[in-house]
């Protein structure tokens, strides 16, 4: 059988199970797809948290940066990983606590206001529309590879898949379809994963793997990493920061910026009781773990593999004939996704930093005349099994998961926007008196058109998109993030402190993020040129999240002490919301 029919049957068996269960549990009532009904069981929910936490930038991205960033951008796992961690700590069981249905509810009714909570909810669809984009075109790219369609057909699959069962089951179908997909992404990740680990150091256990010894040198896995890199001019893969300020603030831009993306906050908003948030978050992190520990070695393991195709014979021998180019080449040079320019005419594929001042006299002797391969990070994972020649069934796996990781995350994303429009837009704003069914209505018109223009944007992506990978975190950073832990932790803050900080972090991050449109690096690295002078502290626009809250804490604090403190009802809302009782019964809607 062929790897289409192959990854045919993976991916179709993938998507039979999803319409299934959005079929069976479609939603009847605006509580069915705002939150699922609020029943949900914390173990489910917290596989359903993990699937909608790891989205195509987990599963296809994240391996991808670490292969090529090595240690600098491991900024990337740490941001992600401990902004769960603030969010389940610090956000989770307090919001479940209050009880309603999305983070723009929260807001508005903490800061009694409806220009908080239309600011809220502008925040909320900025950084919710840039993300979605990100995972659109990631089941683009997935499709385009094993199914062997172009980029735009592929999308507009993954956008059909969506939309069935999105809109038809809301948050209710989505918990359930994104427990599957866990299930089949976590798979799709670590069975690859295993193979490659036994491989390389004969270890089962890929965690174990990277600090193992590499079976063919004899040599720690990680030395020979950082062998064969340093002998094509790159950086050691395991070489400190030269600018650690910015890695933090990147670091911290991330933790900050997770904890604040809305479509992972309402998750929480799904179980029984407050005691049921903390337990889900819990689960949730233990799920997680399972991709974000495996994540280091295949990064690590992959650009091992990358490098011994390129020169079967060790670095220090003559590289890979184009030619005699492995099967898996030639399929991702289709996509576009991996390139060869031969630049001196030698029918030979010279792979190394040409932009290494130290390598450039060992290149001339060589004869060589420029790096000649392209390797888009985005491809490493995925195409991992072939450069490995692991089964077809494998291949197929990653097929899946790929499409999973991407689907449960735009879906969520998708829902958040939706539910910001119909909820917080227009039944809290515009049409209070909508009914229970034109409430409904509104949500699935939301969402639809919602993914319409996400769909959009993936094919067409602005420019901003591509390069500035770290928008919506930013944005979540300097606007959300801040805004939900005063108003839980602080009862001082009024509805103008919060409505003037929201805005100040929001204009302040965007401002200085298209100043310097262009410049895209992996923080922590010096893997870029040219790197304008007037960066404020040297401080790259993909780090200035952190800034942005900082800046919406200060104005929230200093405008709401010239001001009149919460009348006494809100603060007592906020007392009660920062002591959930665990075992209670949450607020009911």
């Amino acid at each position: 059988m062929s790897q289409f029919w192959i990854n045919l049957i993976f991916v179709g068996a993938s998507f039979a199970l999803y319409f299934g269960i959005a079929i069976w549990a479609r939603a009847g009532s605006t509580k069915e797809f705002y939150v699922a009904g609020g029943g949900v069981h914390p173990v489910m929910n917290g596989m359903a948290t993990a699937a909608d936490w790891m989205s195509a930038a987990s599963f296809i991205s994240m391996a991808g940066l670490l292969a090529m960033g090595g240690y600098g951008a491991s900024a990337y796992l740490m941001g992600w990983t401990g902004g769960y961690v603030l969010l389940a700590l610090l956000l989770a069981p307090y919001l479940r606590k209050f009880g309603k249905f999305t983070v723009p509810d929260f807001i508005g009714d903490r800061f009694y206001s409806r220009t908080a909570r239309l600011v809220a909810v502008m925040c909320l669809i900025i950084a919710s529309t840039t993300y979605v984009i990100g995972q659109m075109t990631g089941a683009g790219v997935a499709f385009s590879r094993f199914l062997e369609v172009s980029s735009t057909t592929g999308l507009i699959i993954a956008a059909v898949v969506v939309l069935f069962y999105a809109v038809l089951g809301g948050m209710k179908g989505i918990t359930y379809t994104q427990v599957a997909q866990y299930i089949v992404l976590i798979i799709a990740y670590t069975i690859p994963a295993v193979f490659i680990s036994l491989n390389l150091t004969g270890n089962p256990l890929p965690p174990l793997g990277l600090f193992s010894t590499h079976t063919e040198s004899g040599m720690p896995l990680l030395q020979k990493l950082d062998t064969i890199v340093t002998d094509l001019g790159f950086a050691a893969y395991t070489a400190d920061v030269p600018n650690k300020l910015n890695m933090f603030l990147f670091t911290l831009s991330l933790m900050i910026g997770t904890a604040g993306l809305p479509h992972v906050i309402i998750r929480f908003f799904t179980v029984p009781k407050v005691s049921d948030a903390r337990s889900s978050a819990g689960w949730a992190l233990v799920f997680i773990a399972l991709l974000y520990t495996t994540a280091p070695a295949v990064g690590s393991m992959a650009r091992i593999n990358l490098v011994d195709t390129v020169y079967p014979q060790g670095t220090q021998a003559e590289p890979l004939a184009y030619e005699n180019r492995p099967e898996w080449m030639k399929t991702w040079e289709t996509t576009g996704l991996l390139k060869f320019e031969d630049k001196n005419n030698d029918g030979k594929i010279q792979y190394y930093n040409d932009k290494s001042e130290g390598f450039a006299a060992t290149a001339t002797e060589r004869g060589w005349e420029g790096n000649e391969l392209t390797v888009n990070n985005d491809i490493l994972v995925l195409a991992n099994p072939e450069i490995a020649n692991l089964p077809g069934w494998v291949v197929g796996l990653i097929a899946a998961g790929g499409l999973a990781a991407a689907l449960s995350t735009a879906a969520g994303l998708l829902l958040a926007i939706s539910s910001a429009i119909s909820h917080d837009l227009i039944k809290k704003t515009l049409k209070p008196d909508i009914s229970e069914k034109g409430e409904l209505f509104a949500a699935r018109a939301s969402m639809t058109i919602a993914i319409i223009v996400a769909t959009y944007l993936g094919i067409n992506p602005p420019g901003f998109a591509a390069q500035v990978v770290a928008l919506a975190f930013g944005i979540a950073a300097a606007s959300i993030f801040p805004v939900l832990m005063m108003g839980i932790f602080s009862k001082r803050i009024n509805s103008t402190g919060a409505t003037a900080g929201m805005l100040a972090g929001l204009v302040s991050t965007c401002v200085y993020i298209f100043m310097y449109l262009g410049w895209f690096f992996i923080p922590g690295t010096n893997t870029f040129e040219n790197v304008p002078a007037n960066w404020l502290f040297g401080i790259s626009p993909l780090s200035f999240g952190a800034i942005g809250a900082l800046i919406n804490f200060a104005v929230a604090f200093v405008v709401s002490s010239m001001g009149a403190p919460p009348p006494k009802e809100v603060q007592d809302l906020v007392e009660s919301v920062r002591y959930p009782r665990g075992a209670g019964q949450a607020v009911d809607h």
